[in-house]
């Protein structure tokens, strides 16, 4: 049961949308003036979902939504239109407006309305998480990205040690972080350090402190990075690359808890939760005798693998875009992908992964600020892809399809061995671009329909075809 506050000047009409919401065993609260909103609000009330009744013939809507932005900026809006009546748009208002719904109101029409509502607050939620996080956050839709959200969230609320793995560039700082903002230790400091770059002789100094003429230029006492983190979360990169002198060093503070200082023969308590990570094979490094077998049993608690960036092509168009905003968000020249440009880049291999991305990404706002970027306009390495001509031939309906999702850049048929059903085919092709869209518009297939070029009926359409869930 969710709480779901009816805004409407006129009751008859309020009490009917009451009466459905009751009949699903919702907790509805009918509310009839913008006074009675802003008090019921400001009593910290937190709606899973305001509906407000009005159309573009009549301003009495204006007021509830206002308060709504202002009290409860967060809440997801839906307006409530009579049939026959000028609908709201909804994005035109707000961007926590999902859409309309005609009166009178239809059970499965609330309940899919319902549902994208409380998907758009579990995403609010998250967002709240990604601002603990730093502002850095776990990007896809890809399943092998749903697994690791869903690890990041068994193993946040615990103590357990982590080891992230993957390839350089993927991400692992950004998981580390992510477990860091979910945990009960989110207030206090993440402190983050490279082992692999720093010379073996200081890491000791740089991970543990040491004391005023500890050795030649210790000019003044040091807290190292296990102090700084006291009560929250060390993350340790590249673990792989620590020498096997300060290997001995670490593990005996992973067992004892405690610490000294260099020139120091005070223990210091480590309240301090260890994430490590590493692109190297630990187990080949320890067949080789180059990396401790107790310290990876130590560390390897609750392994996490950040798959490479070729392994989840499905998130390229979503990474881009969310490159671009941040390159906007930073106040510089940003770009538009075609759908040929993104397509290329859904197909390459990306041995440098998110990073190499985001480099690219970067270089193409340089070249060409505020411009539209075609595949001829990529770099050399992406101008394989046969996309375009994929593109041109697609056609549903009568309408282009906008390319969210990458598909198989040519098709290889084996002439010899039946050949290929290309209803299938295509079919298999429109119902991945759909998804891809959908994930891009968070659910709102308004939103969605654009990014494709259809109408918004037609792509109703095709969701019940393709059994597709809104949000």
């Amino acid at each position: 049961m969710v709480q779901v506050v009816i805004c409407d000047t006129e009751r008859e009409r309020a009490q009917a949308v009451e009466a459905v919401l009751g009949y699903l065993e919702h907790d509805a609260v009918r509310i009839d003036a913008a006074e009675a909103l802003k008090e019921w609000l400001s009593q910290g009330r937190e709606p899973a979902l305001a509906l407000i009744a009005g159309h573009q013939d009549d301003d009495a809507w204006r007021p509830f939504l206002e308060a709504c932005n202002h009290l409860a900026p967060d809440a997801p809006v839906i307006f409530l239109t009579e049939q026959g009546r000028p609908a709201l748009r909804a994005a035109d208002h707000s961007a926590n407006c999902l859409g309309t719904l005609e009166l009178p109101l239809q059970q499965g029409q609330f309940q899919t309305a319902l549902k994208q509502a409380l998907m758009h607050n579990a995403r609010g939620r998250e967002r709240a998480a990604q601002v603990r996080a730093g502002g850095q956050r776990l990007v896809g839709h890809s399943k092998p990205m749903r697994r690791v959200s869903h690890m990041i969230a068994q193993v946040a609320p615990t103590d357990a040690n982590v080891l992230i793995l993957g390839e350089s560039g993927t991400g692992k700082e950004v998981v580390a972080r992510n477990i860091h903002a979910q945990s009960d230790r989110r207030d206090k400091p993440f402190v983050p350090i490279n082992c692999g770059a720093i010379p073996p002789d200081l890491l000791e100094s740089e991970l543990f402190g040491h004391e005023k003429g500890a050795f030649t230029g210790a000019f003044s006492a040091r807290q190292g990075r296990f102090e700084m983190a006291q009560g929250g979360t060390i993350f340790l990169d590249e673990i792989g690359d620590m020498s096997l002198h300060m290997q001995v060093k670490l593990l005996r503070v992973l067992q004892e808890r405690t610490f000294e200082r260099v020139g120091s023969n005070k223990s210091i308590k480590a309240d301090v939760r260890v994430l490590a990570a590493t692109h190297r094979d630990l187990e080949a490094r320890m067949r080789e005798g180059e990396f401790r077998e107790d310290l990876f049993y130590r560390l390897n608690v609750f392994p996490i693998r950040m798959p490479a960036l070729r392994e989840r092509p499905g998130d390229i168009p979503v990474l881009a875009d969310v490159l671009l905003r941040r390159i906007e968000a930073e106040g510089r020249a940003s770009v538009t992908l075609t759908p040929a440009a993104i397509s290329a880049l859904s197909h390459h291999d990306w041995p440098g992964n998110v990073r190499e991305l985001a480099n690219v990404i970067e270089r193409l706002a340089i070249l060409h600020p505020y411009g539209t970027v075609d595949s001829d306009d990529l770099p050399e390495q992406f101008q394989d892809s046969t996309m375009e001509q994929v593109i041109a031939d697609l056609d549903m309906d009568g309408d282009s399809l906008y390319l969210q999702e990458p598909v198989q850049p040519g098709v290889r048929v084996d002439w010899d061995d039946g050949g290929i059903d290309l209803k299938d085919y295509l079919s298999g092709l429109e119902e991945g671009l759909i998804r891809q869209a959908l994930a891009v518009s968070e659910g709102v297939v308004a939103q969605a329909a654009i990014l494709l070029g259809l109408r918004r009926t037609t792509l109703v359409e095709k969701l019940r075809k393709y059994e597709i869930q809104r949000a």
